[in-house]
This record gives C-alpha cells, sequence and structure tokens, in this order.
C-alpha cells in the first residue's frame, strides 16, 4: 500500500496547474498533439520491472527497464518476496522514466496494458495495483494482457508478420508450441508436460556450481551453459532427447534433468570431489545437455510444422516459425530450428534478443494489437485479478479438441525426413 499511496501523490489530478509541475518535472509537453494512439505497457511478471510506450505504428517512443538478474544470482534462485520487494522500490521509477523518455504525459495515453498473467503472483501484483492507480488517476482504459500472448506477437512489431503463422515459446518458466490465428485466436499444438527448458538449464547450471566457475560467474544459468558449451565435446555424453516415441507435440525435460543430476552424481564420485565443487566435465556435460535440448525441441517443433502442412493451417510456400521467450536467445538452439525450417521449407523469425526476454516494449505492443482490434479493453477495472498458475486461457482448447477428435501425429512417424540425423550432422 505504500507504493499505492506514493504513486497517488505523483500522479495527482487535483488541479491543472499542479498537473502541469508534475509534468514539467518529467520534461512532459502537454500541448503536444499526437497523431498516433499510445499504449503504455507495464510488465512484472517475474524478476524484471519494464516499461515501455508505443504507438499504433509499432515506434516505440520510450522504454526502461530494472533487472533483478544480479539479486538472484546471489540467492541461487527467484525468491518470490524478494523479487516482490524490488519491484515495489523500481515501478514508480521505471514508469517515470519510459513515460520521460517518451516526452509525453499519462493524459496522452490511449490506454494502458499490463501483465496480469501467468507468473509469480506476489511480482504481478505490483504492476497491476500500480496500473489500475494510474488508470483511476487518468480516467484511461485498462488492457490486461497474457504474458504469453505478448511474446508471441512481438514478431509482428518487428517484422511484416500476417496470421497463421506458427509460434514456439520457449524460456525460463513456460514452452508451448501454438499455431496464431489472430490477436488472441490461439491454437495448442504442444507444451511442456512438466519444467521448462530455461528452468533445467538454470537447475543443471546450479548442479554444476557454474557460478564458481570464473568465466560464468556473473550470468544466468542458461547463458553459463551456453557459454561453457562451447569449449566442451557434446559427443561425450550420450543423453538421449525425450519423448522419441510419442504421437503428440508436447515437450518433457524433468527426466533428462534427472538422468543429468546422476551422471554428475556420479561424476563427482569418480573424480573424488565434493558437491558444489567444479567437474572437471561440465564443459562437456553443459555442451551435451544443450545439444539434448536443442534435438529435442527441434524435434517437437518439426512435427508441429509437419502437422500444420499437412492440415493446411499453415501457407504451404511461405510458412512461418517464430521462435520467442528468453531460451530463443540462445544460439545453438536457433540454429538447431533453422535446420527443422530449411528442411520443411519455412522461415525462422526471431525477435531481437532483447525483446526476447521480458519487456516493456512487448506488453505495449499486445495492448496496441488489441486496441486495434477491439478486443479487452476494460473501462470499467473492478473485480480484475491477477493470475499466477500457468495456464494458456487464450488457447482455444476445446477448439482444438473439437477439430481434431479423429486426429493424431502418428503420420509424422512415416515422413521421409529424420531430423534428429539432420541435426546430429547439422549442428555445429
Amino acid at each position: 500500500m505504500l507504493i499505492l499511496t506514493k504513486t497517488a501523490e505523483v500522479f495527482s489530478k487535483p488541479s491543472k496547474r499542479k498537473l502541469y509541475e508534475v509534468l514539467r518535472h518529467f520534461n512532459f509537453h502537454p500541448r503536444k498533439l499526437f497523431l498516433h494512439k499510445l499504449v503504455l505497457g507495464i510488465e512484472t511478471s517475474c524478476d524484471d520491472t519494464a516499461a515501455a510506450v508505443v504507438d499504433e505504428t509499432g515506434n516505440v517512443l520510450g522504454e526502461a527497464i530494472h533487472s533483478q538478474t544480479e539479486v538472484h544470482l546471489k540467492t541461487g534462485g527467484i525468491i518470490p518476496p524478494v523479487a516482490q520487494q524490488l519491484h515495489r522500490e523500481n515501478i514508480q521509477r521505471i514508469v517515470q522514466e519510459a513515460l520521460s523518455a517518451s516526452n509525453i504525459s499519462p493524459s496522452d495515453l490511449s490506454a494502458i496494458a499490463t501483465t496480469v498473467k501467468p507468473g509469480l503472483a506476489l511480482s504481478l501484483g505490483v504492476g497491476l495495483s500500480f496500473s489500475l492507480k494510474l488508470v483511476d488517476q487518468f480516467r484511461k482504459p485498462f488492457i490486461p494482457i497474457h504474458h504469453m500472448e505478448a511474446h508471441a506477437l512481438t514478431i509482428r512489431l518487428t517484422n511484416k508478420v500476417e496470421f497463421p503463422f506458427l509460434v514456439l515459446l520457449i524460456s525460463g518458466g513456460h514452452c508451448l508450441l501454438a499455431l496464431v490465428r489472430g490477436v488472441s485466436d490461439f491454437l495448442l499444438l504442444g507444451k511442456s508436460l512438466d519444467i521448462a527448458p530455461g528452468d533445467m538449464l538454470d537447475k543443471v547450471a546450479r548442479r554444476l556450481s557454474l557460478i564458481k566457475h570464473p568465466e560464468c560467474s556473473a550470468m544466468s544459468g542458461g547463458k553459463a551453459i551456453e557459454h561453457l558449451a562451447k569449449q566442451g565435446n557434446k559427443l561425450h555424453f550420450d543423453f538421449r532427447p525425450p519423448m522419441q516415441r510419442a504421437k503428440n507435440c508436447d515437450f518433457s525435460f524433468s527426466g533428462l534433468q534427472h538422468i543429468v543430476d546422476k551422471t554428475i552424481m556420479q561424476k563427482e564420485k569418480e573424480e573424488g570431489i565434493e558437491k558444489g565443487q567444479i567437474l572437471s566435465s561440465a564443459a562437456d556435460i553443459a555442451a551435451a545437455v544443450q545439444h539434448t535440448i536443442a534435438c529435442h525441441i527441434a524435434k517437437r517443433t518439426h512435427r508441429a510444422i509437419l502437422f500444420c502442412k499437412q492440415r493446411d493451417l499453415l501457407c504451404q510456400s511461405n510458412a512461418v516459425l517464430v521462435v520467442s521467450g528468453g531460451v530463443a536467445s540462445n544460439l545453438y538452439i536457433r540454429e538447431a530450428l533453422e535446420i527443422v525450417t530449411d528442411a520443411t521449407r519455412c522461415t525462422l523469425l526471431c525477435p531481437p534478443p532483447r525483446l526476447c526476454t521480458d519487456n516493456g516494449i512487448m506488453i505495449a505492443w499486445n495492448g496496441v494489437e488489441r486496441l486495434r482490434a477491439g478486443l479487452g479493453i476494460l473501462h470499467n477495472t473492478e473485480g480484475i485479478r491477477y493470475e499466477p498458475k500457468y495456464v494458456v486461457p487464450f488457447i482455444i482448447f476445446m477448439q482444438f479438441a473439437s477439430e481434431s477428435q479423429s486426429l493424431d501425429f502418428a503420420f509424422i512417424c512415416e515422413v521421409f525426413i529424420d531430423i534428429l540425423v539432420i541435426l546430429e550432422e547439422g549442428l555445429h
């Protein structure tokens, strides 16, 4: 409540004179006319406090972000109450910086868009509370944003991509494949049955104690694995991609992680070292883990592309695969996916690395997309709540079920391309 009270004081509305004084403090020009609709996006779903202003043509007028990575590296993972407190300490400053960089007043905004699902409950609550205060103060429409929908649509900000297209969202908290048929029209094809790939990479990095490695001490788990893997031999350990016989497009990573943990424990015994010390084979393990994850993701994505093409859900000639989320910045995994898209004559598109991770720009742009389509624009925010659990409500599960009752993915097993062989030979 303290942060909300403080926000109310800064963004007050009693008089034009006082408002203009606040705006001058932010270097705003209240009489400036804007020809395009403007949306402020606010993101606090996990451990990044971010805000941005984007107009309806896709111009990013201003952005700001505060990363908590350094703090969470010291604790070995994200502690929700710590993340919440850091959001509270920084959200007002971040929003002010984004607005100041945009050179606009909150009164010039067409709407305020904020992540409300999914994510960490304590983190989502900070962003939502702050946003609703702004909405009430400046009487602006509110657009609640699904975090994964925002990731999926980011590519339409940076590239001219028409619907439909296939999207692969891979991050520390999520992993799913979906056909994007419209701004809020998604067809789920596959999802992780357990943990996300980024989560596994982080856990393997912690188990290898890579934070103690001189080259990896300031890196996140995923970045540390990618960095160290370049020095290792991916074939030194024979980790098999999961679910090779499953006739669907789902993912699984927990079983693979268990096998890797057992391997690390065995190597510690062989080398006579305690848990927490660096194995001499750490680079080889990192390389093998990264390669296996890349092959698994590529194989399941390959099946989804074949399914969509056979059912004419994607264009045969210029189909597009969009890959987004934090793990999409892993260049080795991108290389594996490029092999798949080359083999299936698709175009692989990824947002710039800074837009693959959580940011305010993607939230603002999702708000723009919904504003233009007239979808989910709230003028009354009574009863609005955040939804922390990993659910995908924007994806039409029932429609997918009815469309595919007589279908399965068995035909994919008969295709002439053995993508795993191609990956083994093509990945470097």
